[in-house]
């Protein structure tokens, strides 16, 4: 067993849905500020004292980021010598602007998000993955899910429905997009609401809307209440999606490459971990998330694979630019390094 390094400090951010927005104006904000360590020290620079270089990273408390968590709590970021501060979010809207503006020298983010602030004029670089989907389009970690008796069973079903997802405009709808034109629908008929994953199943019970989109823990809640999969959807339209990625700005890459490297190598090293110890994975979410254990035990874990889907993030900026969630096309290996 490692011996454990690194601190989790705890610090709640709010977001809204109109965040992303304005972005663009946060870029200038990056400036020649927030490019070296936490303590004022240049990143990516031998401080000569055998220290760890402090980083920062914007996290979230959802399964997807379980693989830093064992990273810290293993000793591999330490190892890297990096000294890993996690800065726990309430939403990816609120992570990507201060990643830009060196509050943050790393985030995890949604693919999505990232190719939208990219699109927005955002030099952000992707650094290492994320998580990706549990690879069984029969048992994957979220999906649409409705209620017995809704007449709702296939995706093209959804045609007309009211559909919650947690954002709009967002990997949420793009995906459910997908899977309902697959099956022969029309997804410019489906209404999409926006609603926090915790107020889902009661929406669903309640009637407020048709179905609901929802992702691990809240999935396996719902359907313990008696909810019924309509599609699983982030493996049906790709059973290797990378759903998520760990991000930073294109300057503090250029900036600070050796920081940057260690922090990647470290990040595919946890990732690999995580998906070789499924039993610690599950164990260190009662570090930092409130799932209840009993849930934990049973549910749908992602896989955590170390090496960044080019290709899956490359059909998910095609697919947002069918769906209307990109106005132009985006090159998906502009955000690579």
């Amino acid at each position: 067993m490692r011996r454990r390094h690194g601190r989790r400090r705890y610090a709640r951010r709010s977001t809204s849905a109109a965040v992303l927005t304005s972005l663009a104006l946060l870029a200038a904000c990056a400036g020649g500020e927030g490019t070296g360590g936490t303590d004022g020290s240049p990143g990516g620079q031998d401080r000569g004292d055998g220290e760890l270089t402090p980083v920062t990273v914007g996290s979230l408390p959802i399964v997807d980021t379980a693989a830093i968590h064992l990273g810290v709590e293993q000793g591999i970021f330490a190892e890297h010598g990096l000294d890993v501060d996690l800065q726990i979010a309430q939403g990816g809207a609120a992570v990507v602007p201060a990643v830009v503006s060196g509050e943050y020298q790393f985030g995890f983010s949604n693919v999505v998000s990232l190719l939208v602030a990219s699109s927005q004029g955002l030099d952000l670089q992707i650094v290492a993955s994320g998580n990706s989907t549990s690879g069984d389009p029969a048992a994957d970690i979220g999906g649409v899910l409705t209620t017995p008796d809704s007449g709702i069973s296939d995706p093209a079903d959804l045609e007309g429905a009211t559909v919650a997802v947690n954002t709009l405009n967002n990997i949420g709808d793009v995906t459910i997009s997908e899977v309902v034109a697959q099956d022969g629908g029309d997804p410019a008929s489906v209404e999409f609401v926006e609603m926090g994953f915790p107020d889902m199943p009661a929406a669903l019970s309640g009637e407020q809307v048709d179905a609901i989109w929802v992702l691990e823990p809240f999935f396996s809640i719902a359907k313990g209440d008696g909810a019924q999969v309509v599609a699983h959807n982030f493996a049906e339209v790709d059973p290797d999606m990378m759903v998520a990625a760990y991000f930073t700005s294109g300057q503090y890459a250029e900036q600070n490459a050796d920081v940057t490297e260690s922090f990647t190598a470290a990040m595919e090293e946890s990732l690999a971990y995580a998906e070789d110890h499924p039993d610690d994975t599950r164990a260190v979410l009662s570090t930092y998330t409130e799932i209840d254990p009993a849930i934990t035990e049973t549910m749908t874990m992602p896989s955590y694979p170390p090496q960044i889907n080019a290709d899956s993030l490359q059909m998910l900026a095609d697919l947002s630019l069918e769906y209307g969630v990109l106005e132009q096309e985006v090159d998906a290996q502009e955000l690579l390094p």
